[in-house]
C-alpha cells in the first residue's frame, strides 16, 4: 500500500531466478511501494539479491515444475497461460515490470494497470534474431518454435489493449511499443543510485577494460572477447549466466572472468578500469550510467538506449556495426584519458533514483486519481 495515498499497489514481474537490470528496477519499485506484494511466476532465493528475502513474494504453480529455475525459457507457453489466468483482485493499481508475459494479468474495472515496459518480448517481436542467438531450442525444432511464437505474438498484441497505460524505459522502447502494439507511452528512464558511485584517484586507474553484464548470448559479449583477443587488450568480465562456458571457450589469455560480485566490489571495479565496454543493443542499460557516475567513459554499440545516455566525445564513443572488426577499429582510436570525469558524473546525475521516484509516483498518482474520478466504465 502507498503510505501517502492509502492506495493498494501490487507489483508483477516475469520471473525471479536471476539478477539483472530488470530485477534491480523491481527492487526500486518495491522501495517506492514497500507494502506492495510481488507476484511472479517463479522465485529462486539463492539466485537473487538478499533484499528480496524481506519482500512479500507470491509465486504461481510454476514454482514446483521440474528444472524451471535452470530452464525457464522452455516453459514460455506455460508462462503465458499462467499470467493470463492470474487474477489480482486486492489492488487499486497494478504495476507490471514487464519484458514478457506478466503484463497479461487480467484486471477488473476498478483496477488501473500500468505497465513499466522494459521491452516488448524479444522472442515474440524479434524472433529471427532471438532464435539465432539462443541455444535453448534445437535448430530442427525452429519451424515448430516459430509457429508457436507466431500465435503468442498475436495474443500479445491483443493483450496490449487490456493494459491501461504504458511507461517505456527509453525512447527506443517507446518506439517499439508503438510499432508492436500501436500504443503511445510515457518515457521514464530507470533509476540508478548514482550517489553510490564515485571516481577513483587517477593513480588508481588501471589499463584494463571492464564489461559488466549477465552472460547471455544477445548481450554480444563475444564481440568484446574476440576484439580484445585480437588486440591483446586486458578485459575483465563481471557477471554470470548461461553463456559463460561458451564465452570462456573463446577467451584468450588477456580475458579474465570475475563472476558475480557484490555491489561494493562492483563500485570499486567500475571506478578503476580504463573504460567500460557495452557491446550489445540494450533497451536502456544501467551499466553505462554507473560507469559515468564512476568517472569512466563507455565504448558502446550504437543502438538502443545507449544512444540516449552516452554523448559521443563527451561521455564515451560508439561503434556502428555489431561486428568484431568495427569494435577493433573503435578500440584502436579510443582514448579513455581524454574524458573529463566531472562531465561524466554530471551526466549520470540525470538518471538518479530520486528523479525516478518523483516522476514515477507522480504518473501513478495522476492516472489512478483520474480513474477513481471517472469510476468503473
Amino acid at each position: 500500500m502507498s503510505a501517502a495515498t492509502g492506495r493498494r499497489v501490487a507489483l508483477v514481474h516475469d520471473w525471479l531466478n536471476q539478477m539483472g537490470g530488470a530485477e534491480r528496477v523491481l527492487l526500486e519499485l518495491s522501495r517506492l511501494y514497500p507494502g506492495a506484494p510481488i507476484y511472479t511466476s517463479i522465485y529462486d532465493p539463492a539466485a537473487m539479491d538478499s533484499e528480496f528475502l524481506d519482500k512479500d513474494i507470491r509465486t504461481s504453480l510454476m514454482q514446483v515444475m521440474p528444472a524451471v529455475f535452470e530452464q525457464h525459457r522452455r516453459y514460455l507457453p506455460v508462462y503465458a497461460a499462467t499470467f493470463a489466468r492470474w487474477w489480482i483482485r486486492d489492488a487499486d493499481v497494478i504495476v507490471s515490470n514487464a519484458s514478457g508475459f506478466c503484463r497479461w494479468v487480467p484486471t477488473d474495472l476498478s483496477t488501473t494497470h500500468v505497465c513499466y515496459c522494459l521491452t516488448p518480448p524479444r522472442y515474440l517481436w524479434d524472433t529471427r534474431r532471438y532464435l539465432a542467438a539462443e541455444r535453448d531450442f534445437p535448430s530442427t525444432l525452429d519451424p515448430l518454435v516459430r509457429l508457436g511464437l507466431d500465435g503468442l505474438r498475436r495474443l500479445d498484441r491483443f493483450m496490449a489493449d487490456r493494459t491501461d497505460h504504458f511507461i517505456a524505459i527509453s525512447q527506443a522502447v517507446a518506439d517499439r511499443i508503438r510499432d508492436c502494439y500501436g500504443r503511445g507511452s510515457t518515457v521514464i528512464h530507470p533509476p540508478v543510485r548514482v550517489e553510490d558511485f564515485a571516481p577513483a584517484p587517477p593513480t588508481e586507474i588501471g589499463d584494463h577494460l571492464l564489461l559488466v553484464s549477465r552472460l547471455a548470448p544477445y548481450k554480444r559479449i563475444d564481440l568484446a572477447i574476440r576484439a580484445c583477443n585480437r588486440l591483446r587488450m586486458p578485459l575483465r568480465i563481471v557477471g554470470s549466466g548461461r553463456a559463460e562456458a561458451d564465452l570462456k571457450a573463446i577467451a584468450g589469455p588477456t580475458i579474465q572472468f570475475a563472476g558475480r560480485i557484490g555491489e561494493q566490489r562492483l563500485r570499486h571495479e567500475l571506478s578503476r578500469c580504463r573504460a567500460v565496454l557495452f557491446p550489445g543493443e540494450e533497451d536502456f542499460g544501467l551499466v553505462p550510467i554507473e560507469a559515468q557516475a564512476s568517472g569512466r567513459p563507455v565504448l558502446a554499440f550504437a543502438g538502443g538506449g545507449a544512444l540516449e545516455t552516452i554523448t559521443a566525445g563527451e561521455t564515451g564513443e560508439f561503434f556502428e556495426q555489431p561486428t568484431t572488426g568495427a569494435l577493433i577499429a573503435a578500440l584502436q582510436e579510443f582514448d579513455a584519458g581524454s574524458y573529463d570525469p566531472a562531465v561524466l558524473v554530471e551526466n549520470a546525475q540525470g538518471y538518479s533514483h530520486r528523479r525516478f521516484a518523483k516522476q514515477f509516483t507522480q504518473f501513478i498518482d495522476e492516472v489512478a486519481d483520474r480513474a477513481r474520478a471517472r469510476g468503473p466504465s
